[in-house]
């Protein structure tokens, strides 16, 4: 927490109530949550803060670079307050958003032609397909059996 305050500092921010508090439930998370479930998460301490709050400050934290956004086509925003160099890998079939570390995407060149047309700031490896536990799941079901019974 002293990081992110030091951080704000730097950027000229106000250390305020809403965003230590928004701030910890990103980084307390493990699942990537979208706004709302920040909202429902932050409002449990806080009563009186609004939707509008949160998504102001999650903004806030994504230009600072406190936070970082996980987008899935046509899913709703994902928040990951893990700031250490990860990849992210979502479930098509559960939604999940889970963090892996595979070391040789965290060499991966920017090619030479976007070096002279952009200032690259972050790069992100993002991949998409079925968990696990819905391939079993889906395995389960193709048996015979529910996977909720078992």
């Amino acid at each position: 927490m002293k990081e992110f305050e030091t951080l704000c500092r730097s950027k000229g921010l106000k250390i305020t109530p809403q965003r230590l508090r928004v701030f910890k439930v990103l980084l307390e998370s493990k699942d990537h949550p979208t706004a709302e479930e920040v909202y429902q998460q932050v409002r449990r301490e806080m009563p009186s803060i609004s939707l509008d709050t949160v998504n102001r400050t999650l903004n806030t934290l994504l230009q600072i670079g406190a936070a970082f956004l996980v987008e899935g086509t046509g899913q709703p925003k994902r928040y990951d307050g893990g700031l250490e160099d990860h990849q992210h890998f979502r479930c098509l079939q559960c939604g999940a958003v889970i963090d892996f570390n595979y070391e040789p995407y965290k060499s991966i060149e920017v090619p030479p032609h976007l070096k002279e047309q952009f200032t690259v700031l972050r790069k992100s490896v993002y991949f998409e397909g079925i968990c696990k536990r819905c391939s079993e799941s889906k395995e389960q079901l193709k048996e015979g059996r529910n996977p909720v019974c078992q």
